[in-house]
């Protein structure tokens, strides 16, 4: 059985920084495409950014030079550090393997990041 249980979320002020981090299991991790995502309240989900499996990475223009996503193997486990956050980066995070036009594993509880102005 999958499961994937992101944490590490809060109220944080404008400029700072949160790690989230997706414990993954019932996975074969390592050769799995990672991808963080977010919903902002009355949007729709949207991927933030995603990991290969050899460790490329891509980032969507709003938060391109500021988040920042890595990947350890041996803990099943995809980290996003985020940093100078603005009040547009509140939304809930969740972690999951793109898969387009979808994913490939049902949704965890997601972490909720909400940053005051």
């Amino acid at each position: 059985q999958v499961q994937l249980v992101e944490s590490g979320g809060g109220l944080v002020q404008a400029g700072g920084s949160l790690r989230l981090s997706c414990a993954a299991s019932g996975i074969i991790f390592s050769i799995n495409t990672m991808g963080w995502y977010r919903q902002a309240p009355g949007k729709q989900r949207e991927l933030v950014t995603y990991i290969t499996s050899g460790g490329n990475t891509n980032y969507a223009p709003p938060v391109k030079g500021r988040f920042t996503i890595s990947r350890d193997n041996d803990k099943n486990t995809v980290y996003l550090q985020m940093d100078t956050l603005k009040p547009d980066d509140t939304a809930v995070y969740y972690c999951n393997a793109p898969k387009l036009p979808g994913v490939l594993f049902s949704w965890g509880q997601g972490t909720q990041v909400a940053v005051s102005s």
